[in-house]
């Protein structure tokens, strides 16, 4: 990945790969779960918490990692499932399919989830012949005969527990790599007379991520996968492939959300809201019949009341607008409530942050705030008030109230075509003495 950060925590659609494997296995129930790390890293170790992590210190191959686990699982009777951190996009059904497998009668002991990519590339071969699987195949081991098998390994094993720990002892590290091969298992099991299975899965979802490239392609995958299922659920989606979503983006029935809009974690949408296009929404909550949009910016503690209006350029940030409130257009609301009902004008900011801290600014029921009003926080305007354009207000205004402080306007009759003739007579004079100076030359 040529990063500082370990590849299992990059992210798909707001999520670490890792975070989308444990969060697929709390949907299908398996417990317990433990998670093998490499040495010294212990920011993956925070990210599963509080899952337990024991440690790979040698990287020897997926065998002895697994073999890593076994003090972790010491009263554990049952199937092992065997899984990858980079892998985030098997489903919950696939697992579910391995363990059915598992569970029929005459079951085999170890069930692997085979997948048959248009390349099969390097992959490992998967072995099937008239009695199941009969071993597994590292690419760099295998014959030329054993390579035109399209049918590939993705590394993930459902595996009696029983049979798990008294045969993986046994691997042994004689291949091209010196690795201890947990596919090696198969082999070993049929030995002692026990069946083993494939399952065919899907190649979509067994796409492993080792580079910038495939994270990548990785959330394509995802994003379709999200945008399918928010119109599923009743959201519009005008343009679904501009349409961006994290995790746990969600969206009401009757959503219409704009071309061009990314959701950021934490995102929920009521019925019948409509998000217009070009928006970026994060750590928001957009309640029924709010109106968002376009071109705005809802940050983390944004709160859309009902029916409330957010328009073009307007930023909200830990901020909430009460039923019917508007915030049209140019306009930054920071750190503040908005009343029902109240309007805040163009060009309004509340300055919030003094360099040192930040203050909260209070707008009653029913208030208007003038367009280019600045609100210097902490500050109270009261229900129905108003403030003048351009006001620079720093003390309460009370209910009710007019807030101004610019000063008397004066008019000076005629001033503009009096300026208007001097400039031009200025301009006409300049451009004789260039013809002057040029005649002379």
């Amino acid at each position: 990945m040529k990063s500082a950060r370990p590849k299992v925590l990059h992210q798909v659609a707001g999520r670490s790969l890792i975070g989308h494997v444990l969060a697929t296995l709390a949907e299908v129930k398996i417990d317990p779960v433990v998670v093998v790390v490499g040495p010294d890293r212990s920011d993956v170790a925070a990210a599963v918490a509080p899952l337990r992590t024991v440690v790979q210190k040698e990287r020897r191959g997926t065998g002895h990692a697994v073999l890593q686990a076994r003090s972790a699982l010491k009263d554990f009777t049952g199937d092992v499932l065997v899984v990858y951190g980079d892998t985030p996009l098997v489903t919950a059904t696939t697992y579910t399919r391995m363990r059915a497998a598992r569970k029929k009668a005459g079951a085999p002991v170890i069930v692997v989830l085979g997948f048959q990519p248009e390349d099969p590339g390097a992959y490992g071969r998967l072995i099937v012949g008239p009695k199941g699987l009969e071993r597994i195949v590292e690419y760099k081991d295998a014959s030329v005969e054993e390579r035109r098998v399209r049918l590939c390994n993705s590394g993930i094993m459902l595996v009696d527990s029983a049979v798990l720990w008294q045969l993986l002892p046994k691997v042994k590290a004689d291949n091209a790599k010196g690795e201890f091969y947990l596919t090696d298992l198969i082999a070993l099991a049929r030995g002692a007379g026990l069946a083993c299975a494939v399952v065919d899965g899907e190649v979509e979802e067994l796409m492993g991520i080792n580079s910038r490239n495939e994270l990548a392609q990785a959330e394509v995958v995802m994003q379709n996968r999200l945008r399918r299922a928010a119109m599923d659920g009743g959201a519009t989606l005008c343009d679904p492939a501009t349409v961006y979503f994290s995790m746990d983006t969600r969206l009401g029935k009757d959503v219409e959300v704009g071309p061009f809009t990314v959701f950021g974690p934490g995102v929920t949408v009521a019925d019948g809201a409509v998000i217009k296009g070009f928006c970026h929404i994060e750590g928001a909550h957009i309640a029924s019949g709010a109106v968002v949009g376009p071109h705005a910016r809802l940050r983390p503690g944004a709160t859309i009341g009902p029916d409330a209006h957010v328009g073009n350029f307007v930023e909200i940030k830990n901020a909430t607008l009460e039923r019917g409130a508007k915030a049209n257009h140019l306009a930054y609301v920071g750190d503040a409530r908005v009343g029902a009902q109240a309007n805040v004008g163009a060009g309004t900011i509340t300055a919030n942050y003094d360099g040192f801290s930040k203050s909260r600014t209070d707008i009653g029921a029913r208030a208007s705030i003038g367009s280019n009003t600045v609100l210097v926080a902490p500050v109270k305007i009261g229900d129905g008030a108003m403030t003048g354009a351009g006001a620079v207000v720093r003390r309460d205004v009370p209910a009710d109230a007019l807030a101004v402080n610019s000063g008397r306007q004066e008019v000076l009759a005629g001033f503009a075509a009096k300026y208007r003739a001097r400039k031009q007579a200025a301009k006409k004079n300049a451009s004789k003495s260039t013809v002057m100076k040029k005649r002379k030359t």
